[in-house]
């Protein structure tokens, strides 16, 4: 059969139409091209077999609605149907045209970074009003032991933190190992390595005990809670709990707040005590500090160290298990939504942790603690 389309080599620069453009020939005509300094100027439709509309688009979009439209009156062998039908569908597709693309301007960078600072700042509005909602609840339920949960906390309670021990112990363990390692390297140009158990004391005592624990939990309780409550949300749990007269901040954000409370800290504990266990075997595996030696070196350590650690971990808590919940509140009616979330949530909370572990730091070394 021949070509559908062919672009005669003559001074008139003919467009010939032959064959079926039909929607059976649809692949076909859709892989046809014209050069790009190609400008016809005589449309010759004599050997066209069959049209219909999606030959007529294929030809539309190969010549472009406006040129084809100035061709049709002057096209030999068309009949007036098929010319009527091409006219129709050039002026229907004559609307379609992509729209420009968007001006760039160098502005463009401020507008989004404006946009982040607003979105973060009606995210930490959004942050403090629930977490008045949340302490308001607690305070009602204080006073009336009859509407405490000890089941929904112990179970919370065993979930967050009992069930997290490997994990921070292991991670601790080897981060104290780490730098039992680098202060010695470094130290040893000194003839200082004795140094290295305060470094892995202090640092472990002061920041890297509680951080490390917040960023673990941050990533793993977090976005456990936005999943347990978003997914209660897809499924309509929540509506269901509010019909019924029953407050789901009291039922789901209490629990899981408190049991935060209460694990982070002790988690934290574990956390210092695995850091140092780590640097210990490193001292005494590389620098040849016995075990004794370390434990008086670190006995020596003041106790306030050992507070300024323990004092950030309920701070940490709270938010973290706000931040969880209020992004599964946050959670839409569909599951990609509860990824978003769930994502967002951890992500936050990491960043919340740091920043805030960066402020308490400045502040107590300004303030000589």
């Amino acid at each position: 059969m021949t070509a559908p389309l062919i672009l005669e080599a003559d001074p008139i620069a003919r467009i010939r139409l032959h064959g079926d453009w039909t929607l059976a020939r649809y692949r076909q005509l859709s892989q046809l091209r014209l050069a790009a300094e190609t400008t016809p100027a005589q449309l010759d439709a004599a050997g066209l077999t069959a049209l219909d509309t999606a030959g007529a688009a294929q030809l539309v979009r190969l010549l472009g609605a406006e040129q084809l439209g100035r061709l049709l009156p002057d096209a030999s062998g068309l009949s007036d149907e098929r010319r009527a039908l091409l006219r129709a569908v050039a002026e229907a597709m004559a609307g379609r045209e992509p729209p420009p693309g968007p001006v760039r301007r160098w502005s463009d960078g401020l507008v989004r970074l404006g946009a982040l600072v607003a979105g973060a700042g009606r995210q930490g509005l959004q942050l403090l009003g629930f977490m008045g909602l949340t302490l308001s609840t607690l305070m009602v339920l204080l006073p009336r032991p009859g509407r405490w949960r000890p089941t929904a906390l112990v179970a919370q309670m065993h979930q967050c933190g009992l069930n997290a021990v490997p994990i921070v112990a292991l991670l601790t363990f080897l981060v104290g190992a780490v730098v039992a390692f680098l202060g010695a390297t470094v130290l040893a140009n000194f003839g200082a390595t004795i140094y290295t158990v305060d470094l892995v004391a202090y640092s472990f005592l002061r920041e890297f005990g509680v951080l490390l624990t917040a960023i673990l939990l941050a990533g793993r309780t977090a976005s456990a809670f936005t999943a347990q409550i978003g997914a209660m949300k897809v499924n309509e749990e929540l509506d269901a709990l509010r019909a019924q007269g029953l407050d789901p901040v009291e039922l789901l954000v209490l629990p899981r707040l408190l049991a935060l409370l209460l694990t982070l800290p002790l988690l934290t504990f574990i956390a210092m005590l695995s850091g140092m266990v780590g640097g210990a075997l490193v001292a005494l595996v590389s620098l040849d500090i016995s075990l004794a030696q370390y434990l008086a070196i670190v006995h020596e350590v003041p106790v306030r160290h050992l507070l300024v650690g323990l004092g950030k971990a309920p701070l940490f808590a709270l938010l973290i298990a706000l931040i969880g919940c209020l992004e599964g509140f946050k959670v839409g009616g569909s599951a990609q939504s509860v990824g978003e979330h769930t994502t967002s949530s951890v992500v936050q909370s990491i960043f919340v942790v740091i920043l805030l572990d960066a402020i308490a730091a400045l502040f107590l070394m300004e303030m000589g603690w």
